[in-house]
Order: structure tokens, then C-alpha cells, then sequence
């Protein structure tokens, strides 16, 4: 049997208690105010011990929860820094690591999916993992034709306990409000549930890593390690060894951070341009920096369970409006963007406010490089966020087309990791090569 809980009466307890603990610990902050403590002292505290109980729970249960806590780990940057710092710790151990599943449990899965005679399929195999996510578990080995692969191990019940995780959360979506403030996670929970059938399917995963191995075959900048072996619940790929971009965060230099950005945002922009897919859970655990032997350092890229499918690459309504904003075309925008869906056609909108609103979100293409900060982020998070702001009463009435909500994520968990790392982009560089209608027609 595997050690993932999987009775929903068993997670939705465990997952009930965030939100219920969050409440308890209010009270006994109350509790050290009156007992002398200064304020500041309490909300440190407070958010620390709601930071361990939130990895320690989702850790645990993996499934939907994890995945759950992965996605808020990109947005870390957004938050306050007296809400940020105790989370941050807590929340990037996700991006790499959970309890592993016991040896027993994954020489079961080998055998049921590879075959009784697994073994026979490696020189090698080591029981201990190399790294737990949030639906699997990857085990380094040696292939039986002396290639090093990495071999991702779905943990049995992975997709019941997705589901009823993604559910759970979603009824207490306002209730976790207070665990990360200011952020409105039922779109987030909703969009991860949506993609459920596909983050479990290893054979769409190999499809998409096969599609960009060979797309990016011999490029100068990205690594996609190839598709050895796939079967159901098991895929076995080429093994990569690199610096984890969650090391590089924590630890690595200037000159590291803003090659790391500017490998991050050029994969970004150009891999739907050269695979027709989008790249779509960019959380530091899926990124290696690269040492070359020529000395150039390259991006290595992990796990394709969740693509989004563009046949055309960028949507060329995405670059024009970039173009439009940045030439401060503000009824051309606006226009523009109530001929996309942007804005329904019942309400009416000051273009000019329009404008106002998307210029200070635009800011990193305006010039040729651009650092990407914390103070940033959070920033432009408290402009939008803030109900007295005239920006946050206009973001309510923008409109997200279904077809752009993942784009969309995608979008801001890349801006958000860009801030982690602190690193300086040209990111107008990229968007020139690879968003069609960002430059003008000539």
C-alpha cells in the first residue's frame, strides 16, 4: 500500500485544519498581545508557525495540495515582506522535495507498469529519490544501454487525491484567504483543476518532451532532455545534472541570476513560436542552470505535465496590444481590446484609464533591460490589489478570455520566479523575436 493518504475524509480533515489552525493561532497571538508582547514580535511568529504547518500539510498529502502549494511559491514575491519572509522558506521547498514514498511501494508501481522483470530494464537503479513533486516521485538509474536517466514514478491513488485536494481547496478557497493575502486563489485552484487528466497522463507528457527535445535539438541556450521510455504512470527520460534555478535563487551570483532570467524569458517567448506548446508550470524546481564545456551556460528544462497548446505560436492579439500600449495609443487599445473579449460589451471603460492601468504592468518592455525585483512585484500587486485604488476597480471589469487564462498564469509565475531571482532581463529582445504583432507591420 502507499503511504499518500488518499480517504477523502482523511485529506479534507488535513486540508480543513489550514485555515481552522490559521484562526486558532490569531487567538493565541491575541492571547501573547495581552501577555506584553509587541505586535511586531506576534505577526512574525504567527506567520512563521502558519508557514510550517502549511508545508508541512501539503508536503504530506502531495497530490493537488502540493501542487497547490508549488503554485503559490512563484508568487511569494508579490506578497509583503513581513507576510513573504516566513513563507518563502516553507513555500520553495515545494518547488524540489516532499516525503518520499517508501522503496516497497515504488518497486510495486515498476513492477505493475514495466513488468515483473523490471530490474532487467536497468544497470542500476537507486531506491532513494532524487527529488518528490507533487503527483510523483523521480529515481535515478542507469538504463540497461548504460544511459543516466531520470525515472518519475506516479504515486499510486495520484489522481484521486488530485481531484478531491482540488476540490477541497476550492471550498475553502476564501477561508485560506488569510494564508496568502491580497491573492484570489479560486481561478488559480479552478485553472489546476481544469488540467487534472493531463498532469496525470504520461503519455501526453512524453508527446510534449519528445516535441520540444527535438525542437530544441543542439540549441545554444535550452537543454530538453530526451524521452527514453513511457508507460502508464511511469516515463523514463534522459537524467540532467545542473543547478536547481531555486539554488540559484537562494544562493547564486548577480552574473547567475540575470543569465538564468534571460534563458527563463527567452524559453518563455519562444517555445510556443518553435513547438506550438506552451511550457505552462514554470516553478524554479523544473529549471537547471547548465555549466557548458565551451563555457556557456545553458536552461535546463523539466517537466511538460502541463502545456498549453498554441498551433500558431503567441496569439498575435497579445503582441499588438503590448505595441498599442507602449506607443500610448489609448483609444487603438482600448479598441482593441474590446474586439478580443477583453471587455464585455455591456460595460464602458475610459480609454485613457485603460491605458493608465496597463502602462505600469508593461514597464519591463519599455527599455532595453530591465531588473526584476521584489519591491517590484509588490508594487504592482498593491496598486491592483488595493480597493481604494482606482486601478483595482478597473482590473474588476477587464475581462480574461477562457483561451488566455493559462497564458495568462504562465505569464505572471515567469514574472514572478524573473523577481526571485532579482535578475536584469532584455526582455523587449525577446519579445521582439518571437511575439508576432509586437513590432509595427512595415
Amino acid at each position: 500500500m502507499s503511504d499518500l493518504p488518499r480517504k477523502a475524509v482523511t485529506r479534507t480533515a488535513k486540508l480543513a485544519a489550514l485555515p481552522l489552525g490559521f484562526a486558532g493561532r490569531v487567538t493565541w497571538g491575541l492571547g501573547k498581545r495581552i501577555g506584553g508582547k509587541s505586535a511586531e514580535i506576534v505577526a512574525r511568529e504567527l506567520q512563521q508557525r502558519t508557514a510550517e504547518q502549511l508545508f508541512r500539510t501539503l508536503g504530506e498529502l502531495k497530490g493537488g495540495a502540493m501542487k497547490f502549494g508549488q503554485a503559490l511559491s512563484v508568487f511569494e514575491s508579490a506578497l509583503p515582506e513581513e507576510v513573504a519572509g516566513p513563507y518563502r522558506a516553507a513555500l520553495t521547498k515545494l518547488q524540489e522535495a516532499a516525503p518520499p514514498l517508501p522503496a516497497q511501494t515504488v518497486h510495486q508501481v515498476l513492477a505493475e507498469r514495466l513488468g515483473a522483470d523490471w530490474r532487467d530494464l536497468f544497470e542500476e537503479f537507486e531506491d532513494k529519490p532524487a527529488a518528490a513533486a507533487s503527483i510523483g516521485q523521480v529515481h535515478r538509474a542507469v538504463w540497461h544501454d548504460g544511459r543516466q536517466v531520470a525515472v518519475k514514478v506516479q504515486y499510486p491513488g495520484a489522481g484521486e487525491a488530485l481531484l478531491s485536494d482540488l476540490r477541497q481547496l476550492g471550498r475553502f478557497a476564501g477561508l485560506l484567504g488569510p494564508l496568502i493575502p491580497g491573492m484570489d486563489l479560486k481561478p488559480l485552484i479552478k485553472e489546476l483543476r481544469d488540467r487534472v487528466s493531463e498532469e496525470l497522463d504520461y503519455e501526453l507528457e512524453a508527446e510534449a518532451q519528445r516535441t520540444h527535445a527535438d525542437a530544441f535539438d543542439g540549441d545554444e541556450d535550452v537543454v530538453v532532455p530526451d524521452v527514453v521510455h513511457q508507460g502508464e504512470q511511469v516515463l523514463v527520460t534522459e537524467w540532467m545534472e545542473g543547478t536547481p534555478l531555486s539554488e540559484v535563487i537562494a544562493d547564486g551570483t548577480q552574473e547567475e541570476r540575470d543569465r538564468a532570467g534571460q534563458l527563463l524569458a527567452r524559453f518563455l517567448f519562444s517555445g510556443p513560436a518553435r513547438t506550438g506548446l506552451l511550457h505552462a508550470d514554470p516553478h524554479p524546481g523544473n529549471f537547471r542552470l547548465l555549466a557548458g564545456a565551451d563555457g556557456r551556460t545553458r536552461l535546463g528544462v523539466l517537466d511538460f505535465g502541463t502545456v498549453d497548446r498554441l498551433p500558431g505560436g503567441w496569439p498575435e492579439p497579445i503582441g499588438t496590444s503590448l505595441r498599442m500600449t507602449l506607443e500610448g495609443d489609448a483609444e487603438g487599445i482600448y479598441g482593441h481590446l474590446c474586439a478580443e473579449g477583453f471587455v464585455k460589451e455591456s460595460i464602458e471603460l475610459d480609454p485613457e484609464a485603460v491605458l493608465d492601468y496597463l502602462l505600469p504592468i508593461i514597464e519591463p518592455a519599455q527599455a532595453e533591460e530591465f531588473t526584476f525585483t521584489r519591491p517590484w512585484l509588490r508594487g504592482q500587486a498593491a496598486r491592483i490589489a488595493d480597493p481604494r485604488s482606482p486601478a483595482h476597480q478597473l482590473g474588476r471589469q477587464i475581462n480574461l478570455p477562457p483561451s488566455y487564462l493559462l497564458i495568462h498564469r504562465v505569464t505572471l509565475s515567469t514574472i514572478g520566479v524573473l523577481c526571485q531571482l532579482g535578475a536584469t532581463v532584455r526582455l523587449r529582445e525577446e519579445l521582439e523575436s518571437w511575439l508576432p504583432g509586437f513590432l509595427p507591420e512595415d
